[in-house]
Parts: C-alpha cells; structure tokens; sequence
C-alpha cells in the first residue's frame, strides 16, 4: 500500500495524446522551525482521491511528509519521505492539523515507549511463554499509570529509586488496589 501512496505522489509523466488525468486534489502546508540546534522544515502534502481506489476500511486521505533538516553547528543536511494515510476527513482532519498531529507522534513515543522499553527495561526482557509479553506489558502499563497519574511522579527513574529503598510501600500501593 506504501508503493500505491509514494506512486500518488510522483509527478505526472506526459500524457498519452487523447487520455488525460485526473485533477489531483493536493493540499501542501509547511512547517519551519529552528530546535534541537538544526533548522527543520516540514512539509505535508495532502489528498483524498485515493480512498476510493485502495483497498483499506476507513481510508480517507494519504499523506507524503517531507522532513529537511539541516544542522546549524555542522551545515549537513538530512532529508527524509515518508508516507501515510487517516481514517479522519478532510473536514475532521486539516493538513495543517495533521503536521501537527505527525509532530506530536513522538511524544507518544519518548513518553510511554521509552519508558517501557528503557526505563522499565522492556525491550532487553527475554521471554519464554508465548503470553508473557502482553502480560509484561500490562504490569508495566500499571506502573506507568500508577507512578505517574496517580503519585504525579513527572519521571520513572527516580519513583524506581524511591520504591527500591522503600519496598513495603511499593506493596501497600499495589495492594491498594
């Protein structure tokens, strides 16, 4: 499905004499933005022709996100194309909205992934039985909910220093449940 998105997105080639092609119902915004010591633009573009055509439930737009970054200390540039489609209308859905929408994807990422993976040590976790991995990632989206919603502790690594020292705390906190 990712070839049919890029292939949307790919200029036309001249026509064939006597067939032409469909008017394409592209929406482009742009994002420039100087963090993190590198000057990044951001560019989305957007359509909902294709919903009619790809075989997806609730597809409704693709989009071709372009990122350009280039580093203020060093001048090396690194660019990168990625493609992907919504459920949501355009109506629900601006392009502008869903720049903004991309860009806030890694929150979700360094908030709950990292600390699952890093912090909870997840990802060097081995296991055995074919379950335990659903049941390893329920737990620590317990801990996560817990420390952090309930105890409004802002980071995972020092809520796991407290409870190491304090363990009969750590029980009466689960057992409160």
């Amino acid at each position: 499905m990712e070839e049919n998105i890029r292939l949307w997105f790919e200029p036309d080639v001249q026509p064939i004499p006597g067939m032409n092609f469909p008017p394409k119902d592209f929406e482009t915004v742009r994002q420039i933005s100087k963090n993190h010591g590198r000057l990044e633009t951001r560019t989305l573009t957007v359509s909902s022709q294709l919903k009619d055509f790809l075989d997806f439930p609730y597809l409704e737009q693709v989009f071709e996100l372009e990122r350009h970054f280039v580093s203020l200390k060093t001048g090396q540039i690194q660019e990168q194309i990625v493609y992907g489609f919504t459920s949501l209308q355009r109506q629900e859905m601006t392009p502008r909205r869903l720049l903004n929408m991309t860009r806030s994807n890694w929150g979700i990422e360094n908030g709950l992934h990292y600390r699952r993976g890093v912090t909870l040590i997840e990802n060097g976790t081995r296991m055995t039985k074919p379950n335990m991995a659903n049941v390893m990632a329920c737990i620590n989206n317990l801990i996560i909910g817990l420390l952090i919603g309930k105890l409004k502790f802002p980071f995972l690594p020092p809520a796991r220093r407290y409870f190491a020292a304090h363990p009969s705390e750590a029980f009466h906190l689960i057992a409160r449940l």
